[in-house]
């Protein structure tokens, strides 16, 4: 259009893209999140697409998504779990559950972020924040779902539904004081997994590395087994991600 005239074809202009939302219960709150996830694509840009505008599905105001801790892409993912996340998600892909650091003596979930928005990964500084924190069931747990498990307080490989959630990595992912990871024992249940759990990828480095913790179906042990890995890389897989409504 000719802005001086106001003669011309008038385009329409882009529409934000409505998107779903999936309301689920968290702790002793709801928590909102994307529905479908995120994806597929790696971590950081699914994290990217989350943060671009969309509309309310009632409403049509404009909303956005921030990144998750793993503990609320945990409770995403329970919610109905044999009738969403295992058959949209686990079974065809795999889910990010969110940031991880591996150390030489365990594993941090959800580091905090530093100046330039980047998770912390620097040992010295993540070990330093333990200071004076509590210690639950042997592994410690902080605000804002950053906690730290030593490599003593769980095992890999293939395991029992039981020995997985009650285990340090399950609790640490959930940030959970409890004996056992509840939400991850009803994805973990026998009833959807009969060959168990197989935990890997959480080995001890020598240097901190950031990866992305995650869960799917049939990866190690066939179809009716659950993958626990610690290995993905932050810029790799084409997994999918819950987006936390801001």
């Amino acid at each position: 259009m000719d802005q001086e005239t106001k003669h011309g074809v008038i385009e329409r202009k882009k529409e934000i893209p409505i998107i779903r939302l999936l309301v689920v219960p968290h702790r002793s709150n709801d928590l909102t999140v994307s529905y479908p996830a995120f994806g597929t694509n790696d971590f950081r840009t699914n994290i990217e697409e989350m943060q671009k505008s969309y509309s309310h599905p009632v409403t049509g105001k404009g909303i956005s998504f921030r990144e998750p801790t793993t503990s609320e892409s945990i409770s995403a993912a329970a919610y109905d779990f044999g009738n969403l996340a295992k058959p949209q998600i686990f079974d065809p892909r795999w889910l990010q559950l969110g940031f991880i650091v591996r150390t030489a003596e365990g594993v941090f979930a959800n580091p905090p972020k530093n100046s330039e928005r980047n998770p912390v990964t620097d040992e010295k500084t993540l070990k330093s924040m333990l200071n004076n924190a509590k210690k639950e069931n042997g592994i410690w747990l902080l605000p804002n779902d950053f906690g730290f498990a030593p490599y003593e307080t769980f095992q890999q490989g293939v395991q029992d539904c039981d020995s997985f959630t009650e285990s340090g990595l399950a609790r640490l992912l959930e940030h959970t004081e409890e004996k056992a990871a509840g939400s991850l024992r009803e994805i973990a249940s026998p009833k959807f997994y009969k060959r168990g759990i197989n935990v890997f990828g959480f080995d001890s480095v020598k240097e901190p590395v950031l990866r992305v913790a995650g869960l799917a179906s049939g990866r190690g042990l066939g179809d009716d087994g659950l993958d626990v890995v610690g290995y993905d890389f932050v810029d790799g897989g084409g997994g999918l991600a819950f987006g936390v409504l801001e």
